[in-house]
């Protein structure tokens, strides 16, 4: 069994996934949204083909850690994911995984565009590693 990652924005969701032992996140795609329906019906498919039994979805949360307006998006999408698979999902602080994951791509890729496609992926694996790490 896996667990799935997630990046939560209003135009793409980064999804990563870990190894089945749940030591090592990988960046697994950058999707683009679709619309909520859809959106849901993509991950429900990967949770499926991929033997997912736990999310871990990243929390948007300001610098003094309240959470951002994007968060109730964040929380309210995850709970209609939820409802349709019955896995655990659980919320972890967010903070600075988008600027850890420029990081990173910018040592391996030099065009921006390229980054940028594979940006939130890689911020997806960075909330999951993390949580991984904790876990152990």
């Amino acid at each position: 069994m896996k667990t799935m990652g997630i990046d939560f924005g209003l135009a793409r969701i980064g999804i990563a996934l870990s190894d089945d032992t749940k030591f090592l996140a990988s960046p697994f795609e950058t999707y683009r949204r679709k619309g909520e329906n859809l959106d849901i019906q993509h991950l429900i498919e990967i949770i499926k083909i991929k033997n997912v039994d736990e999310i871990v979805c990243g929390l948007p949360m300001n610098m003094a850690g309240e959470e951002q307006e994007i968060a109730k998006k964040t929380r309210d999408f995850m709970e209609q994911l939820q409802q349709q698979v019955e896995i655990k999902v659980e919320f972890v602080d967010e903070r600075l995984s988008s600027l850890m994951a420029e990081e990173i791509l910018k040592e391996t890729e030099r065009d921006w565009k390229k980054r940028k496609e594979k940006l939130d992926a890689v911020a997806a694996s960075i909330i999951l590693q993390d949580y991984l790490d904790v876990a152990r």
